[in-house]
């Protein structure tokens, strides 16, 4: 498919929909709300992107956004998505049930970014303690990878 045959088929499932292709590859952003259907409509014909192979957050400071990197083994052609979240308390529909590597890269941004992935059957952290460490001004919350985020151990500020 071509980026323009993509990018119709993509405004038919989320009409608010804005298209950046300055890079290499065609980056899609999309509302909170309509990512869940619009995946759905993604994973069957004529997409069929049925690999995600990566999914983070980004810090902007003031707003967080996902990020999501698809592909179709079968048409060879990849996406980015892209969602913003509010980021005092950003929240958004898992897409573990849609693809299953999703599972484990939701619960590393739950854990550094502090991202809830509403539904997600297993959502704790991977690697950080649960409780958070002595030092840490708890209400803040302990998201390591935010740009606020204040380590007294090792002083470091962005």
């Amino acid at each position: 498919m071509t980026n323009e045959e993509i990018k119709a088929y993509i405004s038919s499932h989320a009409p608010e929909a804005t298209f950046d292709e300055t890079g290499e590859w065609l980056n899609i952003t999309v509302d909170a709300n309509s990512l869940k259907s619009l995946t759905t409509a993604l994973l069957g014909q004529p997409m069929e992107m049925n690999y995600l192979f990566n999914l983070t957050c980004v810090d902007w400071k003031n707003h967080l956004t996902m990020v999501y990197h698809l592909s179709s083994t079968i048409h060879r052609h990849p996406i980015v998505l892209k969602v913003n979240l509010d980021r005092n308390t950003p929240s958004i529909e898992t897409l573990c049930f849609t693809w299953r590597t999703a599972e484990m890269l939701e619960r590393e941004v739950f854990e550094m970014f502090g991202v809830q992935f509403l539904n997600h059957p297993d959502l704790r952290n991977l690697i950080l303690e649960e409780e958070t460490p002595k030092g840490i001004d708890a209400s803040k919350g302990y998201w390591p990878l935010r740009k606020d985020f204040e380590d007294p151990i090792n002083m470091i500020k962005l």
